[in-house]
């Protein structure tokens, strides 16, 4: 069954991320597994057997800013690139157009017309969407 337009995956970009997987493991019973990208580790987020999350590094553009550790989430959407078709036209704008994650999906980050940004993403197994 697929749902679109449901929260889906959400990510935590820290400048610390042994601190922040120490308190998540305390504080909400969190485990995780670490696997490589070509950015660096990035560590899955699990509750029990379900994946509920990612966890990695805050990026050096961000932090060059000054940004402080942040939750970046990503909804669920059955057709991205029709979907971002239309996002300036409901008032928004595409932050980075669509691109595919190999083994993850397809994703665009967008602007909505508040200035809020999201992911989208149309996962490669829709029918891990439920």
């Amino acid at each position: 069954m697929f749902a679109n337009g449901l929260f889906y995956w959400n990510e935590l970009m820290t400048s610390d991320v042994e601190k922040a997987k120490a308190f998540y493991a305390r504080t909400l019973g969190w485990t995780y597994e670490t696997m490589d990208m070509d950015e660096g580790p990035y560590t899955i987020i699990k509750q029990g057997e379900d994946m509920v999350g990612g966890m990695m590094p805050l990026p050096p553009e961000d932090a060059q800013q000054g940004a402080m550790s942040y939750w970046f989430a990503y909804v669920s959407v059955d057709n991205l690139d029709r979907r971002v078709a239309g996002v300036q036209a409901a008032g928004g704008q595409v932050l980075r157009p669509p691109f595919d994650v190999p083994g993850v999906g397809r994703i665009a980050i967008v602007e909505d017309a508040s200035g809020a940004a999201v992911g989208w993403i149309t996962p490669s197994d829709p029918g891990e969407m439920s």
